[in-house]
């Protein structure tokens, strides 16, 4: 498993109804594309949840490499990087993934369990001594057990030796849950269930 994401920041005054409409009308251009486990279309917006800027921040999870490669050479990065500027892409070692009860869609039991809605990502470098290991152990210790998370992973860029966890939410984030906090507007997730659950780094 493969992380990735990058972020567009946008001026303060920036009409985000611009990129509200763009997920609307190009996000399922992705609900099916090969290798990709799931993108979600993660955005910031100046003032809400807390957020200081205006931000268009997808985040995807792949399940194979090939897949990664055949989206950012392919049409759909290249339109992006055309209308916005190239963006530096993220790029991180999947280390584990747990799928949240939300994940299963609505069920008898919970009828309200669905797509994300909400998500929050907190990244930390890893200070000269601490065993990678051991950091990803309590990292994905740390992934939080809640009835409205719907999926959420851990990884790692060995290169910044950063930890990265990113939980994707069906109603709004726990209060208590620390990290950014995005709004998600679309989530194409052809092949989450092939994703291997639990760590597989």
């Amino acid at each position: 498993m493969h992380a990735m994401q990058y972020e567009i920041t946008f001026p303060a005054d920036y009409d985000m109804g611009i990129i509200h409409r763009r997920i609307a009308t190009k996000g399922h251009l992705l609900d099916h594309h090969p290798g990709l486990g799931l993108k979600a279309y993660l955005v910031r917006e100046r003032g809400l949840d807390g957020s200081p800027v205006n931000q268009y921040a997808p985040f995807y999870l792949w399940r194979t490499a090939e897949g990664m490669n055949s989206f950012l050479w392919g049409p759909g990065f290249r339109a992006l990087s055309g209308d916005f500027g190239r963006p530096t892409v993220r790029h991180w070692i999947g280390a584990g993934l747990h799928r949240g009860p939300a994940a299963d869609g609505p069920t008898a039991d919970s009828p309200a369990a669905g797509a994300p809605v909400a998500a929050t990502r907190l990244t930390a470098r890893l200070p000269e001594g601490v065993d990678p290991a051991e950091a990803v152990e309590r990292a994905l210790a740390e992934l939080p057990d809640h009835p409205d998370l719907h999926t959420a992973a851990v990884a790692v860029d060995p290169a910044r030796w950063e930890v990265l966890r990113i939980a994707l939410w069906r109603t709004a984030a726990p209060e208590d849950v620390p990290g950014a906090r995005y709004r998600v507007h679309h989530l194409s997730s052809p092949e989450l269930d092939r994703l291997p659950a639990g760590r597989h780094w």
